[in-house]
């Protein structure tokens, strides 16, 4: 629940944030505005769908950031989302 985890967010807390970005009643795009709103400093993201059609709007909402290492297409083998994991926290 997007809400959840917006209300549970603790600035510094975390290490890597992971969103979908469909889910109920916000986008994972929404949500990680609002968390930086809270936190600027919160850099370390991923967002994960298995829809081709939000990378145009990962591109235009988030220009500085690379697709290729913030956005996981699904379906992904576990191995793969370990590896992707593991790169983004080094």
């Amino acid at each position: 629940e997007p809400s959840k985890a917006l209300t549970n967010y603790r600035a510094g807390k975390y290490n890597l944030l992971l969103f979908d970005v469909r889910m109920p009643t916000m986008s994972g795009f929404d949500l990680y505005q609002k968390i930086k709103d809270i936190d600027a400093g919160a850099t370390n993201i991923c967002f994960i769908t298995a829809f081709e059609e939000y990378q145009k709007e990962f591109k235009e909402k988030f220009p500085g950031l690379e697709e290729d290492d913030c956005f996981i297409k699904k379906p992904i083998a576990l191995v793969d989302f370990v590896k992707m994991v593991k790169s983004k926290l080094k």
